[in-house]
């Protein structure tokens, strides 16, 4: 029986992920493996009848610059109990190729360690996706699909911004991101957005909405100052894992809540969160500005790769067969701004408790200094007296004092 390498896709889509399927296949159809691609990811892998196909080389070919996932993705975490040999020893599988973040990259390395203890030697190489830039990569490394989708994500900034300019109002725009803020970072930065906020931002003060709110407000009386009466605030969801559900409870949004009494914030908007306790918070100070919510989250996901993309996405496809043949194992790709292929193994990035710690922006960077410092717009001291002119007590709403810089 032809020796095979199955590919499967877990957790939520990024651009470049049919990239990646498409050179792993190409490069591994070239040496005669058979190459399986799988749906609905390890919910089918352990099916009695998997959700499979054959992947040819004109099919690869197909899927290289679409945008999406070919494979049909899902967050499925299988039991150790459900484990079972059946599908690589039925298609002669010699490598399952993952795609996606450190839960999946985590339960295929289980599944690795099963089949070996069950006497089947299939390695396993995992290819990491996220757009949130999080995966501890080396420094200067992006996750793929990032760039694609700031790429997009700054294009509906851009024109967002440009609408408040036309119509002499706010935007109050929340991007994806999890516990880090690179993606709100990187379009808020590319677009010269007045106010970008991030969770690293709070290094030495608690995260709160009081103190969100009073951020943008503080962008919006230096604009009034400079007699700009538009602008826009970019806000990374990044922000509620770092608050506490008593802190959340109290904003007076009203939420679903889950089993274990948590909020349920996946199903609401984190924009019009934000946008109501502003409106809320203006009305009382008495400042006369309409804002307006816009979500960035599932618009950028899906994205067609750019060029970035298209090419590191094939990097990656090819490095996978790189390490495949020096007969690696357990372990992620990884390619470097030069393109040298390297693994990294999750047990040299992970904590006591397996878990991978996020890459956060490094507030401390040059990058970060300069759009922090002099990219956006904010009261400080020598404002106070021309704000006077909208609050009575300007410090609140110093941007330095309400972070404790």
């Amino acid at each position: 029986m032809k020796k095979a390498i199955a590919i499967l896709c877990g957790g939520g889509p990024a651009p470049g992920i049919n990239t990646v399927v498409s050179a792993v296949s190409k490069v591994f159809l070239k040496d005669g493996y058979r190459v399986i691609g799988l749906n609905e990811g390890y919910k089918s892998l352990f099916s009695s009848e998997p959700n499979m196909f054959d992947i040819n080389f004109v099919y690869a070919d197909e899927i290289l610059r679409k945008g999406g996932s070919a494979l049909q993705m899902s967050r499925y975490k299988p039991k150790n109990e459900e484990f079972k040999t059946d599908f690589f020893e039925n298609n002669n599988v010699k490598l399952l190729v993952t795609v996606g973040g450190d839960d999946t990259a985590s339960t295929a390395n289980r599944i690795s360690k099963f089949l070996n203890e069950n006497g089947l030697e299939v390695q396993n190489i995992h290819v990491p996706k996220t757009i949130d830039n999080d995966l501890p990569l080396a420094e200067g490394s992006p996750t793929f699909g990032y760039h694609t989708a700031k790429e997009e994500g700054t294009r509906i900034a851009l024109t967002v911004y440009e609408d408040a300019k036309t119509s002499g109002n706010w935007f109050i725009v929340s991007a994806m991101g999890r516990e880090a803020g690179h993606l709100a970072f990187g379009i808020g930065g590319a677009c010269q957005y007045p106010m970008i906020i991030i969770p690293e931002m709070f290094d030495k003060t608690p995260i709160t909405f009081d103190a969100i709110i009073n951020l943008v407000i503080s962008s919006m009386i230096k604009r009034k100052i400079m007699g700009i009466d538009y602008g826009a605030a970019i806000i990374s969801e990044g922000v509620f894992h770092f608050m506490s559900d008593e802190e959340i409870k109290a904003s007076g949004i009203n939420f679903t809540y889950d089993d274990h009494g948590h909020p349920e914030l996946g199903k609401v908007s984190k924009a019009h969160i934000f946008n109501a306790l502003l409106s809320d918070k203006l009305e009382k100070l008495g400042i006369s500005i309409k804002s307006r919510p816009v979500e960035l989250g599932y618009e950028v996901r899906c994205a067609r790769p750019i060029g970035f993309d298209l090419m590191y996405c094939s990097l990656l496809g090819m490095g996978v067969k790189k390490l495949f043949d020096e007969g690696l194992t357990a372990c992620v790709v990884t390619a470097d701004p030069k393109g040298d292929i390297a693994p990294l193994y999750l047990k040299d990035v992970e904590d006591k408790n397996g878990k991978i710690k996020p890459r956060l922006v490094n507030m401390k960077s040059q990058k970060a200094q300069l759009v922090f410092n002099e990219g956006i717009q904010y009261i400080t001291e020598t404002d106070y007296e021309a704000a006077k002119a909208y609050v009575s007590k300007p410090e609140d709403f110093d941007f330095r004092k309400i972070l404790n810089w």
